[in-house]
């Protein structure tokens, strides 16, 4: 299935999609370089209290995804993002003027709750229009745009934090949202026509979510997409205390950091190519061998000898690379079964991944002190969980005219 010629070409909806997605990655990456400032000017006693920051914005991503994804099955994609960015927005405004730490992780909170509108509606938006091997390149398109959000998003904060206080970045975030929205507001087309709305409703949100548990596609693709979560978000609230105080690489950091994550945007342009050729699984399962085996053999090598800044990276770009070939592959095998309630999936996809991924990640954040070792056995075992579990959902699972 192909999108119709109505509304923007393919390359003006890759890159609209991915701006509306990427809200979630700017509003947690261009705030990296300004924790520790932040967090001496709100009295933070803790520099690992810090990273809950990060934490409590996927708290609030996983709450919202259970009501926008069925809300934009009910009303519509469009209104449904719209109501998600005025509490991004909300959240926004109470960040940038906390009087305390509290109340900023109430703000994060909220932004990550309005974002989750612009993280989980459109996956919904390009399962309306795709599927399948199609679906999973359109996605690997996304992420190649998307992933362009940590190379750049410290870099941008830093660059804030040269000319103004931590506080801007929350008015750079106000103006980038409204511009995001402007765009995708005048340039889309709602994609879900009346006709085929479902009623809002606890019990259309329950019996969904038990199709979703009952789908052993969705199910075991989405425990799998939560597991190579994980780690990454375990990566991405502790990433200024790996850089900057393990490693000093001082306001070095934000490139250091955009090298990492320009490895991910390779992988899914890489992705994007052989997709169609090789099909979805098994170059996820390629993806995830290589990240295992890398972490495997890191993991060896570091707990004999701590790593130095150039060794470290060569295992990040890796295991990078290895888990940027997933992402976009794990989000459509996900919702491959769900074109008939494509809100609801995303949902249930979104909220029990993210549910699995934040918990794994503020425990991997918390066993950092001093040392890598815990972010690269979390590397190792939870992807090789997410490789068995691809195995296992696929086990007798008839093969088609296409082997996706």
């Amino acid at each position: 299935m192909s999108r119709s010629d109505s509304g923007p070409g393919r390359v003006e909806f890759v890159i609209m999609i991915a701006l509306m997605t990427s809200l979630m990655a700017l509003s947690i990456d261009t705030m990296l370089p300004a924790l520790a400032t932040m967090g001496a000017d709100l009295n933070v006693t803790d520099v690992q209290d810090t990273q809950l920051v990060v934490s409590l914005l996927f708290a609030g991503l996983a709450t919202g995804q259970l009501l926008y994804g069925p809300l934009s099955d009910s009303i519509g994609r469009k209104p449904t993002i719209y109501i998600g960015i005025m509490v991004f927005l909300t959240g926004c405004l109470l960040s940038l003027f906390a009087p305390d730490f509290e109340t900023m992780l109430v703000g994060r909170t909220l932004q990550g709750l309005g974002a989750a509108s612009a993280r989980i509606v459109p996956m919904a938006l390009v399962r309306d229009q795709f599927e399948g091997r199609a679906m999973a390149k359109v996605m690997s398109f996304i992420m190649s745009v998307f992933i362009l959000v940590p190379v750049l998003a410290p870099m941008i904060g830093q660059g804030i934090l040269f000319v103004a206080e931590w506080r801007a970045i929350f008015a750079f975030f106000i103006v980038l949202a409204s511009v995001a929205t402007l765009w995708f507001g005048l340039r889309q087309p709602e994609t879900l026509p009346k006709g085929l709305r479902r009623k809002f409703s606890v019990k259309h949100i329950i019996s969904g979510f038990g199709f979703c548990l009952r789908d052993r596609i969705t199910l075991g693709y989405t425990l799998a997409t939560g597991c190579i979560f994980g780690p990454f978000i375990g990566y991405l609230g502790s990433s200024q205390h790996v850089f900057q105080d393990i490693f000093g690489t001082g306001e070095m950091f934000a490139v250091w950091f955009g090298v990492g994550a320009v490895s991910i945007g390779a992988a899914s342009i890489v992705n994007s190519q052989l997709v169609m050729r090789y099909g979805m699984r098994r170059i996820t399962r390629a993806g995830l061998a290589v990240t295992v085996v890398a972490s495997v053999i890191a993991a060896v090598i570091f707990a004999s000898a701590p790593p130095n800044l150039l060794g470290f990276m060569i295992w990040l770009m890796i295991v990078f690379f290895g888990t940027g070939i997933c992402f976009g592959n794990m989000n459509a095998l996900s919702l491959e079964n769900m074109g008939h309630m494509a809100g609801v999936g995303a949902a249930f996809v979104g909220f029990t991944s993210t549910m699995i991924a934040v918990p794994l990640g503020i425990t991997i954040g918390s066993l950092l002190g001093e040392s890598v070792l815990p972010l690269v056995i979390g590397f190792a075992v939870l992807p090789g969980t997410a490789l068995a579990l691809s195995f296992i959902t696929d086990r007798g699972r008839p093969p088609g005219p296409i082997v996706r």
